[in-house]
Order: structure tokens, then C-alpha cells, then sequence
């Protein structure tokens, strides 16, 4: 398991754990982020990335990306 800003950009993953206080999980869960869902690097801008998430695209912090477990 590792946290998401290590994925490698275009290859599908699966999320397997979601860390953070209850207001972080509940707000990537409203963005799609969810304990077993697929999840696709598309960019990296300066540390931030690009994913699709259930067919959506979506930026993601730094910060927020380290609690996403793949």
C-alpha cells in the first residue's frame, strides 16, 4: 500500500484506504473517492495531480492525495 502522489501516471488503481479527520474522508468521498473504487493518474502539476474518478476529472492536493492509500 502506498499513498497516491506515488501512482504512476495512466495506470489504473485501486483506492484501499482513506485516511484523515472524519471532514477530510467526507469530502473525498462527495469528489468519488471511495474504499475500493478504480482511480487513474492523469497529470502532475507541481506536486498536485489530475485523476479520473468515476469518469470525472478532478485536482487533488498534495496534502490530500498522501491520504488516499493505493
Amino acid at each position: 500500500m502506498m499513498p497516491l502522489n506515488f501512482a504512476e501516471v495512466g495506470t489504473p488503481q485501486i483506492i484501499k484506504r482513506i485516511g484523515g479527520n472524519p471532514e477530510v474522508k467526507k469530502h473525498l468521498e462527495d469528489l468519488g473517492f471511495h474504499i475500493g473504487g478504480e482511480i487513474r493518474v492523469v497529470n502532475t502539476i507541481g506536486g498536485n495531480l489530475i485523476v479520473n474518478v468515476k469518469e470525472c476529472r478532478v485536482a487533488v492536493s498534495r496534502e490530500l492525495a498522501n491520504k488516499i492509500m493505493i
